[in-house]
This record gives structure tokens, C-alpha cells and sequence, in this order.
């Protein structure tokens, strides 16, 4: 095969590689040298890394140092890191550069390599693989391949040292090397524990977690007509007052039965507070929803146990299918007129109105958070583990869960898990029974007007 031809122009008009490629077979080496051609040095990345030149003859202990040091960081990776590209895998490419590939000469076989590279790695050491292009009769560009590392691969420490004249290519006995953003190196201690825990991983049985509900899942009907009685009521009783206040101005104190000590409130004024409190229809129904349910109906929680295995700082979302979620009030402070506000109250005569906080205040560091998406209710859980056969609990005060559908008897409940240094993403599903449909006209006679 003759030498690729050097592309036209600077490297950064050079198109991009695509390193979701298998490197393995002449094409796609083939692409890579392209690649290289076109851009020399600025190829290098902690998946591919090129030498121009090597003297494999077996004089050179030298270049044996720098292939056996390019795989030993490469056999040194992180599996989730290294998945990114080459679809795991790494390549050293000796004999290309900058718009040339010149080659190496021909004749060295793998098994040859091979032995003299393994005092340098020993004898448990995952391999590699040889790939060659042909340039002419007497040269070819060599690819030297390290295979994807993997989860409970152990650490890969250098067995042989090497002095060489420039200290950049030494190798010391016993050090660790890993692959940084373009070069070998010498492993920094977090590097290290990150490669602990990849060795740890063999010995970890696979993610068996049990999900449950407990609490009640509710079921309500004729909320909005129920909300919109008691709107009509509010309204009522605000022009009932107004009625009756024929012989003497109309004040907010008279209207709650007490001393006449605030303010009076002339006709327009009367008008224009009912004509607000008229146009927030909308928000009114909407909030009053929330503090009903969250005040009348008792709250729910979700149990977890992990069989047989320990999961560091879990992130478990459970989804509640076509159901709604709502802050957990406490019911011993019901009040009526936060459901519904009335057209006026006592702050509003002496003073502007602001609505109270009902939702829960909790800190920053809470490991249970909830919220509507779409039609479903959706609750996250970020606790530091779950340890083996041991209950993780959340709070029944959080949430109250309703289903949207007042005939539904269960509903679907699915989750999905990622562990912190894990890519495993595990999944499940179930249905959890609904409680018996109440009606809303009870609920809220029994919660606000016992």
C-alpha cells in the first residue's frame, strides 16, 4: 500500500475522528493513520497515542519501555472512562507522524514482542493485540492494541525497572502508571483508590433491591366542585355582610363580629376587593388543591432493602404513574380559609396581605425530594447507602400520594438506581393498591369543619 497522501491545509480544517470505531481491521486503522497524517501529535489523546519511529529490533530496551509503559496505563483505566472511545479500547500507533507515515521495518512478530514485554508486566497482565499496514515490501505501520479494562480487573503495577537516559521514559518496580489526557504517567493517590474499587468490583454480587410503598396511596373524587362550594361560600358570606351593614359603614372588624376598631371601607373599596379576589379564580383553586389534599389525607413513604450487597450514595427515583404528590401539612392546623382565601381579611384592613408559608421547610442535604412531571408523581432519593438486609425508611410526614384516576384500585410504581462509581443502571416495577375512594365533601368537613 502506498503512504497516504498528507491532507491540504492546517489541522484544524482536519475532520474530526470518530472514535465510537471499533480499532480493530485494516479500515479502521486505516482511519486512524489518516487522522494522524493529518494532525500528528495533536492525535494523541489518553485512547490513542503515536511514535513516530521505534527501533524494534530487540537492541533498542528503550522503545520496549515505552510500548510496555503505554500499555500498562492503559490497562490502568477506569471501564466507564475508558467506554467513551475505541469503544474501550486503547491504540499505540509506531511509524506515522505528521503528514507522513513512514513505517517501521517489517519482521516483528507478536509472540516476539510479547516476551519482551512481560517482565515488564507479568504474567496476569490482560495482553494486547498487533495490527499492521503495509507501506511497502520492507515497512508497515504497527498498531498496538490494549484490550477495554474491566470491573474487577486488579491493578496492573510495573514489575521491571528501567533507566533510560531521559527520566520521562524511565519505569520504577512496584509504580502504577495510568493514561492522562495525552501521556503516561505515574498514578496520583485518588487514582489509585479509583482503581481499588475497580478491583473491588469482581467480588460485588449483582444489585438485588426491594422497593415498597408504605402509607396510603389515596383516591379522592369531586375535589374542584368541593373547592368551588366553598369559593362560592367565602363569596357569600362577604356580600352577606355587605347586606346586613345598611345602618352603619361597613368595617372588617364588624364583618368577624368584633369591635369596630380598624378602618371603614367605602362602597368602591368593598367593589374593588371582591372584584381581585374574583380575578385569582384560577390560582385560588389551584393552591387550595394542594392544602386540602396535603392537610386532609395522611401521608406516604417508600421502604427499601438491598439484599446481600452494599450500595454506596444511591440515587433511586420512583415514579408513581399517573398519580399526583402534594406537600404533607400537619392536620391538628387546619384552616379553612387557606383553602379558599376569604375576600378580605384582618391584615388586608390594616396592613397588606401576605400568604402564609404551608409548604415544609427542610435543609439542603435532605435525601428525599418529590415533584409533578407530566402525569406522574415522581419522588428521588439520595441517602449516603443501603446497607445489606438492613430497612431504609423514608418519613410519612413528606408527601401524600393521590392517584389521578378515582376508580383506579393500584397503580404502577416504577424505579430506577445508579450507584456512585457503578454504571450498572438497575430498574424495576410493581403495583401498590389505592386506598378506599373518599369523597371530597367528607374529607373536608372532618378536616375543617369538625
Amino acid at each position: 500500500m502506498p503512504t497516504p497522501s498528507p491532507t491540504n491545509g492546517s489541522s484544524a480544517n482536519a475532520p474530526a475522528l470518530d472514535t465510537s470505531i471499533l480499532p480493530l481491521g485494516e479500515r479502521a486503522w486505516r482511519r486512524i493513520l489518516e487522522h494522524i497524517i493529518a494532525v500528528g501529535d495533536e492525535a494523541e489523546t489518553s485512547y490513542l497515542e503515536v511514535k513516530s519511529w521505534l527501533d524494534l529490533s530487540g537492541n533498542d530496551k528503550a522503545a520496549t519501555a515505552k510500548i510496555a509503559k503505554f500499555l500498562l496505563g492503559a490497562a490502568n483505566r477506569l471501564p466507564r472512562q475508558a467506554a467513551r472511545n475505541f469503544q474501550g479500547y486503547a491504540v499505540l500507533v509506531i511509524g506515522a507522524e505528521k503528514d507522513q507515515a513512514r513505517g517501521v521495518p517489517r519482521g516483528i512478530e507478536a509472540h516476539e514482542l510479547e516476551d519482551r514485554l512481560r517482565p515488564y508486566y507479568g504474567a496476569h497482565f490482560p495482553g494486547f493485540e498487533l495490527g499492521r499496514l503495509a507501506l511497502e515490501a520492507d515497512r508497515e505501520v504497527l498498531f498496538i492494541i490494549s484490550p477495554p479494562p474491566q470491573e474487577g480487573h486488579s491493578i496492573f503495577p510495573c514489575c521491571k525497572e528501567y533507566q533510560g537516559n531521559n527520566r520521562q521514559n524511565s519505569l520504577e518496580n512496584g509504580a502504577i502508571y495510568v493514561r492522562g489526557s495525552s501521556n503516561t504517567r505515574p498514578a496520583r493517590s485518588e487514582e489509585v483508590q479509583d482503581l481499588v474499587e475497580r478491583a473491588r468490583a469482581h467480588n460485588k454480587p449483582p444489585i438485588d433491591l426491594e422497593v415498597t410503598v408504605i402509607g396510603d396511596i389515596h383516591r379522592v373524587d369531586d375535589v374542584e366542585q368541593v373547592l368551588e362550594q366553598w369559593r362560592e361560600c367565602q363569596e357569600e358570606w362577604f356580600i352577606e355582610q355587605l347586606s346586613t351593614e345598611t345602618t352603619r359603614p361597613f368595617t372588617f372588624a364588624s364583618f368577624h363580629g368584633m369591635p369596630t376598631m380598624f378602618r371603614t371601607l367605602d362602597t368602591e373599596q368593598r367593589d374593588a376587593a371582591l372584584a381581585e379576589w374574583r380575578s385569582k379564580k384560577i390560582e385560588q383553586v389551584s393552591e387550595g388543591r394542594k392544602y386540602f389534599l396535603g392537610t386532609g389525607l395522611a401521608g406516604a413513604g417508600i421502604q427499601v432493602v438491598s439484599h446481600g450487597r452494599f450500595i454506596a450514595k444511591p440515587h433511586l427515583t420512583v415514579i408513581f404513574h399517573d398519580c399526583e404528590i402534594f406537600d404533607y401539612l400537619a392536620p391538628e392546623h387546619a384552616d379553612a380559609d387557606k383553602v379558599i382565601e376569604p375576600v378580605l381579611r384582618m391584615q388586608d384592613v390594616i396592613m397588606p396581605y401576605y400568604p402564609p408559608i404551608t409548604s415544609p421547610i427542610f435543609s439542603s442535604n435532605y435525601p428525599v425530594e418529590w415533584r409533578n412531571r407530566g402525569t406522574d408523581a415522581e419522588v428521588t432519593l439520595t441517602t449516603d447507602s443501603f446497607r445489606p438486609e438492613t430497612s431504609w425508611t423514608s418519613d410519612l410526614d413528606d408527601y401524600v400520594i393521590v392517584s389521578r384516576s378515582p376508580e383506579a384500585s393500584s397503580i404502577e410504581v416504577s424505579w430506577v438506581l445508579t450507584e456512585d462509581g457503578n454504571d450498572e443502571v438497575v430498574t424495576g416495577h410493581f403495583h401498590t393498591p389505592t386506598e378506599e375512594l373518599v369523597n371530597a365533601a367528607e374529607l373536608f368537613k372532618r378536616t375543617f369543619l369538625k
